[in-house]
């Protein structure tokens, strides 16, 4: 499996933590990498441009010099996105390990992000997706399948990798539902080479949302999950006690104006995304104990996998 050879040696589990919005910040980008996982985080959770420089340079400073994994930042890429060149340049001039794109495949970000040794991992729902990612000249495509937090796809795990590897030879990462370490085995033998988790480190002590937030998903079941366009303008999922509480009609025929990124923050404040995987959290873990949770089921989960009588 093509996991890159940058990454190879510093990591304890293949997986990202996964970067979402209005919630990954210094903190828990720094705790995933400095235990074994890439931590990443949304360019626009910062206000600024100047901000997001800030952080770069916390993070590149608390890391420097550690044995960790590499961190990466997310960059929407989207008509809508203002700050998309000007938070661009700085990634560059900071060169930063991994950038993931999402809303466009663009060759020319991909080179930008090339011309210093950077990576570039963009996410997509279906094949049609994929093919220009992978014309666009991405090194990985992040398999965003049915039950994946925030903006979200509805196609099975199976199905969407299967077709990915049809049309994409680089590193491939599935996202979806995966909160556990014998979970990331799973996408493993499923064909993937990294597991995306966000939902998971939704409910960690270095998430930066409301403690009533990391509650809820702590309270909820699968069937609470709500798979709508009518908060942003694409599909994603969302917690249906919060789209309640927030006084939201989604059986409303109104169609949305579609997707804004100026908007974005308002209507995520108050409504909160997550993904099926909420079915599997019940504690609240600092980053650190999760990763090495991960980790030990991971080993664990792929020691039974490779002893199985059935796999001999």
């Amino acid at each position: 499996m093509p996991i890159p050879a940058s990454f190879e040696g510093r990591l304890k589990v293949p997986a990202i933590a996964a970067p979402m919005f209005l919630t990954s910040g210094p903190d828990l980008v720094v705790e995933a990498c400095l235990n074994g996982v890439i931590g990443t985080f949304p360019a626009l959770n910062q206000r600024s441009t100047e901000g997001f420089v800030e952080w770069l340079e916390e993070i590149e400073g608390r890391l420097a010099g550690q044995d960790a994994a590499p961190y990466g930042v997310n960059l929407i890429v989207h008509r809508s996105n203002p700050r998309l060149e000007a938070d661009l340049e700085q990634v560059v001039k900071h060169k930063v390990p991994l950038v993931i794109t999402s809303l466009g495949a663009v060759p020319e970000l991909v080179k930008a992000v090339h011309s210093y040794g950077g990576l570039v991992f963009h996410d997509v729902i279906n094949r049609r997706h994929a093919e220009k990612a992978a014309e666009a000249g991405v090194d990985g495509i992040i398999a965003v399948s049915a039950g994946a937090g925030g903006h979200a796809g509805n196609m099975s795990p199976f199905a969407l990798v299967q077709e990915i590897r049809q049309v994409f030879d680089g590193t491939v990462i599935l996202a979806g539902s995966i909160s556990t370490g014998a979970q990331v085995a799973a996408a493993r033998l499923m064909g993937a080479d990294l597991a995306y988790l966000g939902t998971r480190f939704l409910a960690t002590k270095e998430s930066m949302v409301q403690p009533e937030y990391k509650a809820m998903v702590r309270d909820t079941r699968v069937a609470d999950i709500v798979y709508t366009s009518k908060v942003s303008g694409v599909n994603a999922n969302f917690l249906r006690p919060s789209v309640d509480a927030a006084g939201l009609d989604l059986d409303s025929t109104e169609a949305h104006a579609g997707l804004d990124m100026e908007n974005e923050a308002k209507a995520w404040k108050s409504v909160w995304s997550a993904g099926h995987g909420v079915g599997a959290i019940d504690d609240e873990p600092s980053a650190a104990e999760l990763c090495q949770r991960l980790s030990s089921e991971y080993r664990e989960a792929m020691h039974k996998a490779c002893n199985d009588e059935f796999g001999q």
